[in-house]
């Protein structure tokens, strides 16, 4: 029987292991550094009863029926639907930017005449990138575009990333539209929700199986005495970066417990240009937990430091997708090791794209 070795005990890693241990009937060793499976997706009851996501918000949302059909294997989701709200000049408003959003941050007089305008320019229900929306001709759509730019993208984007907007790949911006519809929702997949009994549930179940043997608290130190090793750390960490350490965005987490029933409302509230902070999480509104106190996280982006906090975003630019590239080089000379997940593949992903990344590179293998 093949020996398989996991490192780390996330989406990705715990997606790969039940694979290999349900189809192939093969031994699989998953270890993580951390002292809890799931990764960034770790949440836990606190002494309140609410469901407290570590590692800030996590929403499972996605179209594709082949990782659907595999998470539900390990889990029920509720019907939630993710809103985002901002503030802005003092406003509740919805985020991203829609036709509801105008009429909530202007005169009705002034929405309606750039909501005509908007539909003879584009086609309703569509998205349209904040820097695409700026070359437009209308002296009103012009106006329309610096607001939305300077009240929701600029700032927010400055505090996300630490640099100026015209510093941020395109990718990153393109996930920042104004959306010609009604629709509030922040994602319009098919199948949206939260598990039920949470994330850490879902892994613990995924990786609840006789062929894998979970180690926490466990550094990696190698690839001997296993037939294949499925790396989903940072792919530097694992050549001792050799060609230097590619750069991440971290966020640090302020954690708040309030006597009260909510403390805002909605789960995520933006603060595009006020405090230091992005954004205040609640987690109560996810679950619909009952208590009588409330807990809040206020979430601030920094730059990744080793040893210092945890890798959350690559940072998307010409020059390190160029240091990212010799590593992967150096990984496909490699006969036995894959590289998966967001710091494996150096690339932003989703939940269930990490999941579908690693359903796909099962059926490679088999």
């Amino acid at each position: 029987m093949k020996k398989n070795l996991v490192v780390g005990a996330g989406f990705s890693g715990a997606a790969i292991a039940n694979l290999i241990a349900e189809n192939l009937n093969e031994e699989v060793v998953v270890i993580d550094k951390k002292d809890h499976v799931a990764g960034n997706s770790y949440d836990y009851r606190d002494k309140n009863g609410i469901m407290i996501h570590k590692y800030g918000s996590h929403i499972f949302h996605t179209n594709s029926e082949k990782v659907w059909a595999f998470l539900k294997k390990f889990t029920d989701f509720n019907t939630y639907m993710h809103e985002v709200v901002g503030i802005i000049d003092g406003i509740e408003a919805q985020i991203p930017f829609n036709f509801n959003t105008l009429y909530q941050v202007f005169p009705e007089t002034m929405a309606k005449r750039m909501e005509e305008k908007l539909l003879r320019a584009f086609e309703y229900n569509t998205k349209v990138p904040i820097l695409e929306f700026q070359k437009q001709d209308d002296e009103d759509l012009k106006f329309l575009a610096n607001y939305v730019y300077e009240k929701i993208f600029l700032n927010y984007t400055t505090k996300q990333w630490g640099v100026s907007p015209k510093e941020v790949d395109g990718a990153v911006t393109a996930r920042v539209p104004v959306y010609l519809s009604k629709d509030n929702r922040y994602f319009q997949d098919k199948y949206q929700g939260i598990p039920r009994k949470g994330y850490t549930k879902v892994v613990e179940r995924m990786l609840d199986h006789k062929n894998i043997k979970v180690k926490l608290n466990t550094e990696f130190k190698g690839v001997e005495c296993f037939d294949r090793v499925f790396f989903t750390g940072s792919i530097d960490e694992f050549f001792n970066y050799k060609y230097g350490m590619l750069p991440y965005r971290s966020v640090n987490f302020k954690f708040e417990e309030y006597d009260r029933e909510f403390y805002q409302s909605h789960a995520c509230i933006n603060y595009p240009n006020n405090y230091d902070f992005t954004r205040i999480h609640e987690y109560k509104h996810y679950l619909q937990d009952k208590s009588d106190k409330t807990v809040i996280a206020k979430e601030y982006s920094e730059f990744f430091e080793l040893g210092k906090n945890e890798r959350y975003y690559p940072i998307a630019s010409k020059e390190n997708a160029e240091l990212y590239a010799k590593y992967l080089k150096e990984a496909e000379e490699l006969d036995n090791v894959y590289f998966l997940g967001r710091l494996g593949d150096y690339k932003y992903y989703n939940m269930d794209a990490a999941i579908e990344r690693a359903i796909n590179l099962f059926e490679e293998i088999r």
